[in-house]
């Protein structure tokens, strides 16, 4: 029986204190149907991002001369994994804030032919050392998105989302400085299914964000607008791509010296 392959990308910049730890916490052996590879995509890092990436166990490196952007960043993570031949595949920030484990949860509602896209929420989940201005950032730029999707959204801004082969085919970000508002009202609009799942986070403490207020405020809110007018087509969905048997056989455990194991499920 043919496996189906997940990719998981990483949008790295100057990421050489945590990517390497980031990279061997994902779960490589889930599912007995699913192979997982790592493909990373440096945005032009001036540090030794690539280096630990390589010697962490990434398959693929993709890199930029300059750095262009976390739109640009996960805009090649998208084209590449599809590229690369990825059934599915999952963006995960390289910082560490958000939980690796977690992985095999964000793919079970496309395993099962619940959704096509799926984003790990902090707000549904657990978020720890979050400032107050980012709260009340993510709130409101939550709160505008779910207004123009006619839809309650809990974490527009996650950094950890999955997307199927017609989704990774289909999306399209309209500008290099960042892509989680447009991603989503692109997608949605186009007929995919979203999906938010819980997530255990916490903040950062090591390398440098994409991502600054002034930024928000004179790249983001245009795009959206962009986005929001330009016509889109909608995409007949193959719901039962995907699926697999048993999805809930499976779960990950720690054994005493900290190792994932797979185990079975009462």
């Amino acid at each position: 029986m043919r496996k189906q392959k997940v990719i998981v990308f990483l949008p790295a910049y100057n990421e050489e204190e945590s990517i390497g730890e980031v990279i061997e916490s994902i779960p490589r052996h889930f599912h007995q149907q699913v192979e997982v590879k790592v493909l990373v995509i440096d945005d032009g890092s001036r540090d030794h991002t690539v280096h630990v990436a390589r010697k962490a166990g990434a398959d693929y490196i993709v890199s930029f001369e300059k750095n262009r952007g976390l739109g640009a960043a996960v805009r090649s993570g998208l084209k590449e994994s599809y590229e690369l031949g990825a059934d599915i595949a999952v963006m995960i920030d390289a910082d560490g804030e958000y939980p690796s484990s977690q992985i095999p949860d964000l793919l079970e509602p496309i395993f099962k032919g619940e959704a096509d896209y799926t984003m790990g929420s902090r707000f549904l989940g657990t978020i720890n050392g979050m400032k107050l201005h980012r709260r009340l950032g993510n709130y409101f730029f939550t709160f505008v998105q779910s207004l123009l999707l006619r839809r309650w959204i809990y974490d527009g801004q996650s950094g950890m989302r999955a997307f199927t082969k017609q989704a990774l085919k289909h999306a399209e970000i309209v500008h290099n400085y960042n892509y989680a508002q447009v991603l989503t009202l692109n997608l949605v609009r186009k007929g995919f299914r979203v999906k938010e799942v819980p997530i255990q986070y916490q903040v950062r403490s090591t390398g440098e964000s994409f991502i600054t207020f002034r930024g928000y405020l004179s790249s983001v809110i245009p795009a959206i607008w962009k986005e929001v007018k330009r016509p889109v087509q909608k995409v007949k969905i193959d719901v039962n791509a995907h699926q697999l048997k048993n999805m809930n056989t499976y779960k990950l455990e720690e054994d005493k010296w900290g190792n994932v194991i797979i185990a079975n499920r009462n």
